[in-house]
């Protein structure tokens, strides 16, 4: 999956978490929302320094977007996951702190090549569509 079709699909599937994503769209869309996130942080803090307002403010104009982002990039892990079939709820694992080592290594790790308790795998349903 491209750059920009996983940027699409992070803020379109961004309370989904159902279905299954490939190891690219997840990096991507991360990628992707980091940039975002940079550049709206950016002028947001510019606008409000501009304009006289306190740091309180500017973070307070910010909390919807962090929480959005928030809710749609543990969706984005949890999709990812149930690529290699294992639960979402998996992504508590990084509460033990030792637990981010796994976690990363199953974000970078290939999904099950066919179908799984969480649907079809992303890659060869996206070759079907595409009628090759």
């Amino acid at each position: 999956m491209d750059f920009s079709q996983s940027i699409k699909n992070y803020f379109h599937k961004w309370i989904d978490f159902r279905t299954r994503i490939s190891r690219s769209e997840y990096w991507f869309g991360y990628l992707g929302v980091i940039l975002i996130s940079f550049g709206f942080g950016f002028l947001i803090g510019f606008i409000g320094a501009a304009l006289g307002a306190s740091p309180e403010v500017i973070n307070l104009l910010i909390l919807p977007w962090q929480i959005f982002t928030m809710v749609a990039s543990t969706a984005l892990a949890a999709r990812r996951l149930h690529d290699l079939n294992m639960s979402g709820w998996w992504q508590l694992i990084i509460i033990t702190i030792i637990g981010l080592i796994p976690l990363l290594i199953w974000l970078c790790s290939k999904g099950t090549d066919e179908s799984n308790r969480f649907g079809p795998n992303p890659l060869t349903s996206d070759i079907e569509s595409m009628g090759v």
